[in-house]
């Protein structure tokens, strides 16, 4: 598989923070953010894993009952970005 250029991620990562903006304050398998963006699931669980470090997203591992998923993610925009992401959007 041939290397990603930085530019070339920060491009999609962007995507996928616009697509969780969009859908705020629903929560989003990996699964769904990578069917969404035409991406791998692997390759979009490590760029959601860059962008968590980077305090952008949250993760949500656990179901509505409580319990932990033990495979699955969700995610949600941080709330830090949520309210950036809103500051730049027209009303």
């Amino acid at each position: 598989m041939p290397k990603i250029s930085k530019q070339k991620k920060d491009k999609i990562a962007e995507q996928i923070l616009y697509y969780l903006f969009s859908v705020s304050p629903q929560l989003k398998f990996t699964a769904e953010i990578a069917r969404e963006t035409a991406r791998d699931e692997e390759f979009t669980k490590s760029i959601l894993e860059d962008l968590y470090h980077k305090k952008l997203v949250a993760v949500v591992n656990k179901n509505k009952t409580g319990l932990l998923y033990l495979r699955r993610q969700r995610w949600r925009l941080s709330n830090q970005a949520y309210e950036s992401y809103k500051k730049h959007q027209r009303p």
